[in-house]
């Protein structure tokens, strides 16, 4: 069975936007959390189908929201490496996928 591992780093940018969303809306945190699974398992799922990015990584976007997951296929699933805000310059997160 596939699974989706996030690196430390990305999990504390994926909890950062929580709180952000949390702030803005009663229901924005649910809402953010569930675009991002659902973007988590279509990159599981479709693994190939996210847009070839840098170092070897892949994108994937996440529907309504400004964001995407950088991730490569690795054994047993794939690795997250950062959630990516669309307006931040490209790899700042490259030394985590090294």
């Amino acid at each position: 069975m596939s699974q989706a591992r996030f690196l430390e780093e990305a999990e504390a940018e994926f909890l950062k936007e929580v709180q952000y969303y949390a702030g803005v809306q009663a229901s924005g945190a649910e809402r953010f959390r569930t675009a991002i699974e659902e973007a988590t398992a279509r990159a599981l799922v479709f693994p190939m189908a996210g847009l070839s990015y840098i170092a070897r990584t892949r994108r994937v976007f996440v529907k309504g929201y400004p964001f995407f997951l950088v991730y490569r296929l690795e054994t047993g699933g794939i690795v997250v490496f950062a959630v990516v805000h669309e307006s931040r310059g490209p790899g700042y997160w490259l030394s985590r996928a090294r």
